[in-house]
């Protein structure tokens, strides 16, 4: 078993990145909850990992704390809810926000995420609250890792550089479980010009789903 890799991010493509692990190149799957503390491609980051193996496939998850492996694990083990389910949870809401959810029974919540009807959310809520004390007592702190973006300007490079980042996000967006027009629609309604594909995915998440 995997369980923890550092080494230097060679790209990011939410919910997808290729970390490089002393020459080896590792493809990870992660929350939006882990990319929003990630450095920039380049610089060295520290992940907490959880593998799953199938008949088809082998899927390395990436996580910067442990509170959000300890509920994807504790997600993926919830009848019907599967690891892209789980990846969409925590891209949507924080843990400290779901487990807010099952104990205050707010249903309505968790069906603003993707993939999630209200039978989805209820038996989250049933299965879930006996297993959030595992998740809770959890370390919440991001590991350590190296941070820094460069500062956008005003060049035709950097036009092109925005423009990426909308279509970025937009794919980010359908990759965690949004129909193709509704992510490009919460992706344009946040975009201002100047953010990142990831602070284009942060806002366009809260705007379904606010704190």
């Amino acid at each position: 078993m995997i369980g923890r890799l550092q080494g230097r991010i060679l790209a990011k493509h939410p919910p997808q990145l290729l970390l490089d692990v002393n020459g080896v190149g590792y493809e990870l799957e992660a929350p939006m909850s882990t990319f929003y503390g990630l450095p920039a491609v380049g610089e060295t980051a520290t992940l907490l990992t959880h593998l799953a193996v199938r008949e088809d496939a082998w899927t390395l998850y990436g996580f910067i704390r442990e509170r959000d492996r300890a509920l994807f694990r504790a997600l993926i083990k919830v009848t019907g809810v599967g690891a892209r389910m789980a990846l969409a949870i925590l891209s949507g809401m924080d843990a400290a926000r779901f487990a807010q959810c099952v104990e205050q029974e707010d249903a309505t919540a968790l069906t603003r995420l993707p993939g999630i009807g209200k039978k989805t959310a209820e038996r989250l809520i049933i299965e879930m609250r006996d297993r959030l004390g595992g998740v809770m007592i959890a370390p919440g702190a991001a590991l350590p890792s190296a941070a820094g973006q460069p500062a956008s300007g005003t060049t035709t490079a950097d036009v092109v550089a925005e423009d990426q980042a909308l279509a970025d996000a937009v794919s980010a967006l359908v990759a965690l479980g949004y129909k193709p027009p509704d992510a490009n629609r919460m992706a344009r309604a946040v975009d201002d010009g100047a953010k990142t594909a990831e602070e284009i995915i942060r806002a366009a998440l809260r705007s379904v789903n606010p704190v």
